[in-house]
């Protein structure tokens, strides 16, 4: 009779209470005080962020808002009086805008400002609130005729005092002024409207958003056509050897070079060689498209990869040619990738200073430009111009146009989740 050879002993099951050891509680104890040790790190880590960013709009906001205001002196003209030689049937011929320009309406309310507020009264009115009693001459020519009271602009120190930032000199003058009801301080619509200054009470946004929006005109124009029909080429029709993946390690490492050496480039090429105009919205525009065009690329090849390879060979199942595949199937597919990538892209261009400085784009600009060849700024070296200045009512305008970069900026990227929603395909 055949013996069979013993078995390998088998370990014994665990027993159903082993779970309740002291040893495997205290492990499940440590395991579960990490996770919420990593939870608690996650949480404290996004509550910081939050509370940096919270900061950054309240002091931004605070600074700002006063930005957007400005304070006005309530000024008594008697122009009968004045110290000018104005005839108002002249304003009403063909040469009018050259008897205000001769008329020395600078100095009438110079001396009206003198008369009502006495020795110091030039100081209680900034160096641009002749320009309002222009206006108001061109606007009523009758007002020649009359003594009448025209709303000036108050000087910087006198301003920042209405706005509790003022020295105690300003805050007394403001203090008697509001006391004879001749200030008050309402929203400041020329700060929206004109272009920059030297006065602090004069400045306005509008010259350096109005070069940013053609310089993003510019931008877009050559990057985004470049990017996608490159991101098209290499992704469908690109043959795989070296050639294709030296370009691709190529095109990576300019989405990475810091965006001064392309305002070197802008320099060497659009300026020194090609001679095109200096600080133009289309020089600005082209440098900054060399700086996009590899993120849109990126983003393109990205979102063409996504698109499912059936419906490419479902395409060619039912007789399509490959490049009404890539334009009729797989592009309007991508389109919301692509879109995405370059407003991406966008916002970051509109927000770079270094390159523009490099091609002279930091100019005084005085009037707001008319087309992409004359002379331009944009919203980020106009906010880095007025940071350098030494008046102190340019603090707050510097604030107020951060405020209108950011939202620039905001309305850019709901753009972009707009047009990502709109378009998405969900497979």
């Amino acid at each position: 009779m055949t013996v069979e050879a013993p078995l390998p002993t088998i370990r014994a099951a665990r027993k159903p209470t082993d779970w309740k050891t002291d040893a495997m509680q205290r492990r499940i104890t440590r395991r579960y005080a990490a996770e919420r040790r990593f939870k608690l790190m996650g949480l404290g880590a996004v509550l910081i962020s939050v509370a940096f960013l919270a900061f950054l709009l309240i002091t931004m906001l605070g600074n700002g808002a006063r930005g957007f205001t400005q304070t006005e002196i309530r000024l008594p003209v008697d122009f009968p009086r004045a110290a000018m030689i104005l005839d108002p049937a002249a304003l009403k011929g063909p040469h009018a805008e050259v008897a205000l320009a001769t008329a020395d309406i600078e100095g009438a309310t110079t001396a009206a400002a003198v008369a009502a507020f006495g020795p110091a009264g030039a100081d209680y009115i900034s160096d641009s609130a002749w320009l309002k009693v222009r206006d108001a001459i061109r606007d009523d020519p009758s007002v020649l005729a009359r003594k009448v009271e025209i709303d000036v602009p108050a000087a910087t120190a006198i301003d920042l005092a209405a706005k509790g930032k003022g020295e105690p000199p300003a805050e007394a003058i403001y203090k008697r002024l509001n006391v004879e009801g001749r200030v008050s301080t309402g929203f400041n619509a020329t700060f929206l409207t004109s272009a920059d200054s030297t006065d602090p009470t004069r400045v306005g946004i509008w010259g350096a958003l109005k070069g940013s929006l053609l310089t993003m005109f510019v931008t877009l124009l050559l990057a985004f056509p470049v990017g996608v029909l490159a991101a098209i080429y290499l992704e469908e029709y690109a043959p795989r050897n070296r050639w294709t993946d030296l370009i691709e390690v190529s095109i990576n490492n300019l989405a990475a070079v810091p965006s001064i050496i392309f305002g070197l480039l802008g320099l060497a090429v659009f300026l020194n060689f090609m001679h095109l105009p200096r600080s133009a919205a289309l020089v600005g525009g082209t440098t900054l498209a060399l700086m996009t065009m590899p993120v849109i690329v990126i983003a393109g090849r990205n979102a063409i990869k996504s698109v499912p390879p059936s419906i490419r060979d479902a395409a060619l199942g039912i007789g399509a040619s490959p490049v009404q595949v890539v334009f009729h199937h797989v592009l309007p597919l991508a389109l919301p990738g692509i879109l995405t990538g370059t407003i991406i892209g966008m916002a970051r261009a509109l927000g770079e200073t270094a390159p523009l400085l490099m091609i002279g784009m930091r100019a005084f600009i005085a009037t707001p430009p008319g087309g992409i060849a004359d002379p331009a700024t944009v919203l980020p070296v106009q906010i880095f111009l007025w940071s350098d200045e030494v008046s102190r009512g340019f603090v707050e305008k510097t604030s107020a146009a951060i405020i209108v970069l950011l939202v620039f900026l905001l309305t850019m990227n709901g753009l972009a989740i707009y047009l990502r929603n709109k378009f998405e395909q969900r497979w």
